[in-house]
């Protein structure tokens, strides 16, 4: 509680004094000459894609999995209702596919329209020059300058530049204002570039990297996750990290190095909650990321987490050609959790290439129940009720954070017979039991085991207990007397056995990045908590 109110008070403070530096009255100081003291660029490690730029041209803009048909008009004149495909518009990551224009008029398109959002959106709005959304693009036009300016009219040239130097002025007065942290970060990583691409002194650069660095210790934890336990915001800070690390190496080595450390840590966090398939697991808000994004982060360092363990209050177990991932369901301090998911217990489960079990993701940003989405019933996991073991707050100054209920859990990994166990005391105080969740794999993979177990702390319990796995999109199953069959879109079989409750098949989705969500399947197992001590279930590889 005392953490909580310390965060609300903290909140008030920084955007009450961040509305005064944002008021007309002050805004017109942030008008400063024009960068031509720019020296170079930041390094872009991202992938291109030429097909981008020729459907861009056609007025048709694939931006985090919505497809929007601007029929010829520029898409800064649109009013689009989703969220994530203005964000990805508005931070400009997508001019670096402008690197493989082959034509004048390909530039020429990249940078009519930087000058169409400069006429459009060049005037402070709270929403397009949000702390974060500002330092991503300014970080990416630092990257892609010289598309911008190429071919540009001294008149054009001087424009962009003044309208850079804006936003960067911007950055430097809001940087200690931010109330988000992950806000706060990426403007001081953004001020890292432009210090550097403005060939500052050594003593302003390595400044700029000491804040990073003193950021970083309050929100990335001992096993190099970031506290929003979040791998979607994990791959948005390395991306910028990766950035400003690669810059450093011309002419300050260890300040490079010291960044070095920091993203072998955070590579080595994202590795150990991902899964066989390459993409890391639907947890926190984290849903499908494009493949050749990973593997381009990936491709920046060797670190990878290959053995059973912990990480961040995940449980990971590796055993032949599987991969679990399982969330304790730690609930972080409030800063963090305003897109967190309560997913006590649940699991996301690979063999080879092939996703087996896994949970719902984050919504479509354009759906309407997107709070459904943070559900434990969205998650493959047990729930009492139909309710989590972590609370959203439904309003309040809290709203939309995620809060916890009782003592925090525990997971505890062993190697040795790998095993993890996850305890959750979130339904204690409400129904009377701890839910305490053994999973193991045996014969190299090819079999998971799970033990769910109902722990009395009274003599009266109450409450249903649903016991659910979301299935991978395209699995097919089948159902037999005492067994169910479940054919994936590899054609492997897996068979699927319970003991301790009645099994149904219902309905699911899981988050796409480019159909919004595909329809599922899930298996659900159904006891009341006051018959349940223990139910148990087993999948297993059907070999030729």
């Amino acid at each position: 509680m005392a953490h909580s109110l310390r965060f609300l008070a903290r909140r008030t403070l920084l955007s009450a004094a961040d509305h005064i530096v944002t008021n007309p009255l002050i805004r017109w100081t942030w008008t400063g000459p024009s960068n031509d003291d720019l020296m170079g660029a930041l390094a872009e490690f991202r992938p291109t894609d030429r097909e981008t730029i020729l459907e861009m041209m056609q007025g048709r803009y694939l931006l985090a999995s919505k497809l929007v048909d601007t029929h010829g008009v520029s898409p800064f004149s649109l009013e689009v209702d989703h969220d994530d495909w203005q964000d990805d518009l508005q931070a400009f990551a997508w001019l670096r596919h402008f690197r493989d224009a082959r034509t004048d008029e390909e530039r020429r398109f990249a940078r009519t329209l930087a000058l169409d959002w400069i006429g459009r959106e060049g005037q402070f709005s709270r929403d397009t020059w949000n702390p974060a959304l500002t330092a991503r693009r300014v970080l990416n036009w630092l990257r892609h300058y010289n598309i911008l300016l190429e071919g540009a009219t001294p008149e054009q040239a001087q424009q962009i530049a003044r309208s850079l130097s804006t936003q960067i002025s911007s950055l430097k007065l809001r940087a200690m204002l931010a109330t988000d942290p992950v806000d706060a970060l990426l403007v001081a990583i953004a001020l890292v570039g432009v210090a550097l691409c403005a060939d500052r002194p050594n003593a302003e650069v390595e400044a700029r990297v000491r804040h990073v660095l003193n950021l970083v210790d309050t929100q990335i934890d001992e096993d190099g996750l970031h506290r929003t336990r979040s791998a979607k915001v994990q791959i948005q800070l390395l991306i910028e990290l990766i950035t400003i690390k690669l810059a450093l190496r011309r002419d300050h080595e260890q300040a490079s190095r010291d960044l070095e450390e920091l993203t072998e840590s955070m590579h080595r966090a994202l590795d150990a909650i991902s899964l066989g398939t390459g993409e890391p697991a639907y947890f926190n808000g984290t849903g499908q990321m494009p493949h050749d994004l990973i593997v381009a982060i990936q491709a920046q360092s060797a670190a990878r987490a290959r053995q059973t363990g912990t990480a961040g209050g995940y449980g990971r177990l590796i055993a032949g050609r599987s991969i679990v991932v399982a969330d304790s369901g730690l609930v972080a301090d409030p800063e963090f959790t305003a897109h967190a998911h309560a997913s006590a217990m649940a699991f996301e489960f690979s063999h080879g290439r092939d996703l087996v079990v896994c949970n719902c993701g984050p919504a479509p940003s354009d759906y309407d129940d997107a709070l459904l989405f943070r559900q434990g019933i969205a998650h493959s996991a047990p729930t009492i009720n139909a309710l989590s073991a972590a609370a959203i707050a439904p309003s309040g100054p809290l709203a939309g954070r995620l809060l916890p209920l009782g003592r925090p859990s525990e997971i505890e990994a062993r190697s040795a017979d790998d095993t993890l166990i996850i305890t959750s005391h979130g339904y204690a105080e409400r129904f009377g039991v701890t839910l305490e969740r053994h999973l193991t794999l045996l014969a190299e993979g090819k079999t998971l085991v799970g033990q769910d177990r109902f722990i009395r702390h009274r003599s009266r319990v109450s409450g249903a207990a649903a016991i659910r796995f979301h299935l991978a999109h395209q699995t097919e199953v089948q159902l037999t007397d005492d067994l169910v069959r479940l054919r994936l879109n590899s054609g492997a079989v897996w068979t699927f056995l319970w003991e301790g409750a009645e099994m149904r098949v219902e309905d699911s989705v899981r988050q796409s990045a480019y159909f919004g969500f595909h329809r599922t399947k899930q298996l659900v197992l159904d006891s009341l908590v006051s018959d349940a001590s223990e139910v148990s279930w087993i999948f297993t590889l059907e070999e030729n």
